[in-house]
């Protein structure tokens, strides 16, 4: 393969960080996008503009900078309720922004990676194959859905979808704090927490999918690849394992269930992924919960 020059949007947030520092470390050619100010101290500014993902014409003219080689969309509206609460908007970030850089990828002939989510499903079954047929039942669920068809039904065939779940990890000033990492934190100060026994989810170090997603990128890999946690544990069940892991009293952590948290939209049940496909064909291997909860420990204080 020849040079390589990628486009990552949404450089501020946790997964978008650590493609930076991925391609910092393997000395790949990037360019990084995301609203406001950069936030990532291991960005270098020279690499950084501040573009709001919906401005296409900026976009436009940040693509014709340079022969770009491949675009990493990680850009997304993912708050679920606001999404819910904001169709209009929601509908703008996730599925049209998506579209028109999925258009432009097209025009100059360029390999597009779309990041989407397990909420394209509806969470009856669980350990979804990429086979599997998406049926989304939140706005959040169907934005990403329709981005997907966007690929799907294309002619154009130079494109990735690459679906995860419940991202965490550490990164520089994020908008959001992540499950774990608040966790750590409750536990550690002995602060009881209420989770919920219903809902299933495979949570996803985000150097993890952050290395699955540099090898779509490296083996011009097409098609749709599930990229998420090796296990698939009730929220309560994560809870308890931080515990242990912790040595906090597991009694900090109290089982509820969904209908008492009253979230505008509604999630799937039970989701996590069958990691067969990316495991054979991207040599993906993500860690277990354990393994990472050391290396968030330690690094509790970055943000």
């Amino acid at each position: 393969m020849g040079t390589l020059r990628v486009l990552i949007t949404g450089s501020n947030g946790l997964l978008g960080q650590k493609l930076v520092a991925a391609c910092v470390s393997q000395r790949i050619d990037f360019q990084a996008i995301s609203s406001g100010e950069n936030r990532n101290p291991e960005c270098p500014n020279s690499h950084y503009s501040s573009v709001d993902i919906t401005d296409f014409g900026a976009i436009k003219r940040v693509l014709n900078t340079g022969s770009f080689t491949h675009i990493l969309h990680t850009a997304a509206m993912t708050n679920v309720d606001a999404c819910e609460v904001n169709p209009d908007r929601c509908y703008m970030v996730n599925h049209l922004a998506s579209q028109h850089l999925f258009e432009m990828a097209k025009d100059k002939n360029l390999h597009f990676t779309l990041l989407s989510t397990d909420f394209v499903f509806d969470g009856k079954q669980g350990n979804y194959a990429e086979t599997d047929v998406p049926n989304p039942l939140s706005v959040y669920g169907k934005s990403k859905w329709l981005a997907e068809q966007d690929l799907i039904s294309s002619r154009y065939g130079n494109w990735a979808i690459a679906r995860t779940i419940i991202v965490y990890g550490v990164g520089y000033h994020l908008n959001k704090s992540n499950l774990f990492s608040w966790l750590l934190k409750e536990l550690s100060e002995g602060r009881g927490v209420s989770l919920i026994t219903d809902h299933y989810r495979a949570p996803t170090w985000a150097e993890d999918l952050a290395n699955g997603c540099l090898s779509i990128v490296h083996q011009n890999a097409r098609g749709i690849y599930h990229l998420c946690g090796p296990e698939t544990l009730s929220i309560y069940e994560i809870g308890l394992r931080v515990a242990r892991y912790l040595g906090a009293a597991e009694a900090l952590i109290k089982p509820s269930d969904s209908t008492m948290l009253n979230q505008p939209a509604p999630r799937p049940p039970r989701t996590g992924f069958n990691l067969s496909k990316a495991t054979k064909e991207l040599g993906y291997n993500p860690q277990g919960i354990e393994a990472t909860l050391a290396l968030l420990r330690n690094n509790q204080n970055v943000n």
